[in-house]
């Protein structure tokens, strides 16, 4: 087991099962384009416990499992590391595509953790990690979030300031861009301009933003949230301008955004959720268009604050008055287009 220093908050089984709520529309087919499994001390989050999850009651087809460090290589060259956790994912690949544990087909696309940094050189790592997954290998996110101050955090690791405009980073795009898969991107929404200048240089690489844009509600930010959102707000609305842009929805349950549902005697239920959530849902969808969104569970990250079976009745509770058209995007279509999976 890795001893990581976890900033997000531990999942409480007995305090997740205070909240039980029947499933809303459970034949609506879902994607879940973002959760990670790992063997962390007093944090697993291994295929059962995940399938725990996904057979809750809503209708997972697939999932897309990021990168975060997991089950890295202790022996061999440092860039070769990651290859490690790709192995991890494409073996968990393997429990979905038997069908014995649920209808999901877990990790179905797998975003893996290249070092971007390695500029021209990530091209042999990129070729191993395809030998290892085959089609299954989607993409590439690396370690961006950075912020001033130490009040601050949502990350395991500590990248340096500026990282997305670092010289060699950006060659380790071109080269991603070549090989056609897509970089994640998670960052904190005083970055957002940081992914504009990139995702314009790079107009070909399809360049996919995690949680929301990441408006963050801790630390300095805190004090005014409308000074907050509307900085958030500009930042997205700049990268809305560049067709190579998607963002994902969630990540809502990470303490960073400035949430404290894990602090109530009782979990949230998914009306108090939807409506927590709901300025960011809609100016997302508004700016972005429902094409270019997609739902996201950022489990087990977020399952600290509210279990799998709540959040995606606050999803659906969020789409409700959607149409047919968007609800299947935001859900399921998005995600397939963007990570190129058959459902």
């Amino acid at each position: 087991m890795h001893n990581v220093s976890m900033p997000h908050c531990p999942v409480r089984p007995e305090w997740l099962a205070l909240r039980r709520e029947e499933i809303l529309e459970p034949a609506l087919p879902i994607i879940d384009p973002h959760h990670h499994l790992w063997d962390r001390t007093g944090s697993r989050y291994l295929v059962h416990e995940l399938y725990d999850d996904l057979n809750s009651g809503h209708n997972v087809r697939a999932t897309v499992f990021i990168q975060n460090r997991a089950m890295l290589r202790a022996d061999g060259p440092a860039e070769m590391a990651p290859l490690g956790e790709v192995e991890f994912a494409n073996g968990a690949a393997a429990f979905g595509a038997s069908a014995l544990y649920g209808a999901a087909r877990v990790c179905a696309g797998i975003v893996a953790g290249a070092d971007l940094t390695l500029g021209e050189r990530i091209e042999p790592v990129l070729e191993a990690m395809q030998r290892t997954a085959g089609e299954r290998l989607r993409g590439v996110r690396n370690a961006v979030v950075w912020h001033a101050s130490p009040d601050v955090r949502s990350s395991t690791v500590s990248p340096p300031r500026g990282l997305l405009g670092d010289a060699a980073f950006r060659r380790g795009t071109a080269v991603l861009e070549r090989f056609g898969l897509s970089l994640d991107i998670w960052s904190y929404h005083t970055q957002l301009d940081e992914i504009a200048d990139l995702a314009r240089a790079r107009p070909g690489l399809c360049v996919i933003v995690n949680h929301f844009g990441g408006p963050v509600g801790v630390g300095p930010h805190a004090a005014d949230m409308a000074a907050t959102l509307a900085d958030w707000r500009a930042g997205m609305q700049q990268l809305a301008s560049l067709p190579n842009v998607v963002v994902k929805l969630g990540g809502g349950g990470m303490p960073v955004l400035g949430f404290g549902f894990n602090r109530a005697e009782t979990p949230p239920a998914s009306v108090m959720l939807a409506e927590a959530w709901r300025t960011y849902f809609e100016v997302c969808v508004e700016l972005f268009g429902s094409e270019r969104c997609m739902f996201e569970s950022n489990f087990p990250v977020d399952k600290g604050m509210f279990s799998y079976a709540v959040l995606w009745n606050a999803f659906k509770r969020l789409a409700a008055g959607a149409s047919a058209t968007d609800r299947t995007a935001l859900f399921s279509g998005t995600a397939a287009r963007v990570y190129r999976l058959t459902v």
